[in-house]
């Protein structure tokens, strides 16, 4: 008989990926709902003088709140360097940085409120995405979720006079980095992303059906639209495929 019968065993380590995923989704919700109060408040006021006050006061509020945190966080990692603390740190400017890149972001252009309110989401299923799946299988869904987006950019603007050449340049910068991403795979110098013994298989996939849908996008861009449908369809059956295989 064990001398500490109720003492209580470390936890295993299947549960870490989940424990990540919980963490990623906890801190997407609390990010959101910043989102939701600042949008209720300033973007949505019930009233033009809500909205001054807003834009005159608690925007730079929320500013100094966030930078003021952010000081707060680089102080403790650099105490907390090589300390399991560390990670703290990190966090806590993390935090800082949102509380106030949001605030001024929104103050400067209410239009920005929009696009954040897609990345957030966005950037804690990825997060979800890399706790739980094999490397691979992230790393591939992650492509091809950044090439949606970027047709979706495409889709809008690309035909537009004022930006719908930043956003061809754009374009091409993505095509070149797929590229470098699929020479760097072949090469296995991504050890750190991408362990040797992974499939580069999904990988591969994933950059060719990228690079074909923005060449595609960038020659026709009425084409986005269908050339979207047809991704997100593929997509869509790599996750659920890629969630069978994990279970």
């Amino acid at each position: 008989m064990s001398k500490n019968p109720n003492k209580r065993t470390k936890p295993a380590r299947r549960d870490e990926p989940m424990n990540g995923a919980m963490k990623f989704f906890l801190a997407g919700c609390v990010a959101e709902l910043y989102l939701l109060l600042i949008r209720r408040f300033y973007v949505n006021a019930d009233s033009d003088l809500q909205r001054i006050t807003w834009y005159d006061s608690y925007l730079w509020v929320l500013v100094g709140v966030g930078a003021a945190v952010l000081v707060a966080g680089v102080v403790c990692a650099f105490l907390w360097r090589g300390n399991p603390k560390f990670r703290i740190g990190c966090l806590v400017i993390g935090a800082g940085f949102y509380i106030s890149a949001v605030a001024g972001l929104v103050r400067w252009n209410m239009s920005f409120m929009t696009l954040l309110m897609v990345v957030v989401p966005v950037v804690m299923l990825l997060g979800i995405l890399w706790s739980l799946y094999d490397r691979e299988c992230a790393l591939s869904l992650t492509i091809l979720g950044v090439t949606l987006i970027a047709l979706w950019v495409c889709r809008r603007a690309l035909s537009s006079v004022v930006v719908g050449l930043y956003v061809k340049i754009a374009a091409i910068i993505y095509l070149a980095l797929l590229v470098i991403l699929l020479v760097q795979v072949a090469r296995k110098k991504l050890d750190k992303l991408l362990p040797a013994k992974a499939d580069p298989l999904p990988v591969y996939v994933a950059c060719g059906l990228s690079l074909a849908a923005m060449v595609i996008v960038l020659f026709s861009s009425t084409a986005a639209y269908y050339v979207m449908w047809a991704l997100a369809i593929i997509v869509f059956g790599l996750a659920v495929s890629y969630t069978v295989k994990q279970l």
